[in-house]
């Protein structure tokens, strides 16, 4: 399995989602799905989401050498 970053490529708002199902070998529109529907439930949805926003790292870009 991949470490959990944020993907530069595939973002839709941060790439947290992205970055989820990039980690678990899922496709992103499932968890951004998954994600939209868990809104729908009471909980703290959007802090997690802003707080993985902020923990969670980017992608860095490979530079050729």
């Amino acid at each position: 399995m991949n470490t959990l970053q944020r993907p530069l490529n595939g973002r839709i708002i941060a790439g947290v989602c992205a970055g989820i199902a990039q980690r678990f070998g899922w496709k992103p529109w499932t968890v951004r799905l998954l994600f939209l529907l868990s809104c729908l439930l009471p909980g703290p949805q959007f802090i997690a989401y802003i707080a993985m926003w902020i923990i969670v790292p980017s992608q860095q870009v490979r530079r050729a050498v």
